[in-house]
């Protein structure tokens, strides 16, 4: 299921782009103003202008609607890796390149129990040693039990953004944050609930059921 089959007609950006897209926006504006005056400014204004309209696209936060099961996917991306966790839980790791809508939401309703961010390093996500990269972890209490999410940063994305904190109350399908320029979100079905997707199949954050019923 592609990004689009659950766009809304508006367009939205999401939270948490401004440092990143404010200061482009101003050069490219302003670069375009004095190439009126002088040609020789088109050489900053027009990759200035690109890159403007490339983070406009990379920063995209489309509605959703919601779809049905009781886990949706956290993450636009490619499902990576399904592994069986030794304590009887499965995680599926959802890689996002920079082309995927960057905005994660809530796998299912419940409470923010925490938001533990953790320092480390930003290795390539695919790389199998990104488990150790910056991340920001996350429990919700859920009619499931306890229900772990984490955003790993790579190594282009060095900065996850938290829309939410602990004591929330969240619902299934609501934007929780922000990782900027893509990586990598894994979730981890609680024991007994098989996954509903495999390796290489595509997630749409809020749409995808990851979950068997």
């Amino acid at each position: 299921m592609s990004d689009d089959s659950a766009k809304s007609s508006s367009f939205r950006l999401a939270r948490g782009v401004s440092p990143w897209l404010l200061p482009t926006a101003a050069a490219a504006a302003a670069s375009a103003l004095l190439t009126g005056r002088d040609r020789r400014w088109a050489l900053a204004a027009v990759p200035l202008s690109a890159l403007t309209g490339g983070m406009l696209w990379f920063f995209r936060d489309p509605d959703r609607t919601l779809g049905q099961g009781r886990i949706l996917a956290p993450a636009d991306g490619v499902v990576q890796s399904v592994d069986p966790w030794p304590d009887g839980r499965t995680r599926v790791a959802i890689f996002m390149s920079p082309l995927n809508v960057h905005v994660n939401r809530a796998p299912l309703a419940g409470n923010v129990t925490s938001v533990q961010h953790v320092a480390g390093g930003f290795l390539p996500a695919f790389n199998k040693d990104s488990d150790q990269n910056e991340r920001v972890v996350w429990h919700f209490a859920t009619a499931l039990g306890d229900v772990e999410m984490v955003q790993i940063a790579g190594a282009v994305a060095r900065r996850i953004v938290p829309y939410l904190t602990a004591g929330a109350k969240v619902a299934q399908g609501e934007r929780i944050g922000l990782i900027r320029f893509g990586s990598r979100v894994d979730i981890y079905l609680p024991e007994g609930i098989s996954p509903a997707v495999s390796v290489g199949e595509k997630t749409v954050a809020g749409v995808t059921r990851i979950d068997h019923g």
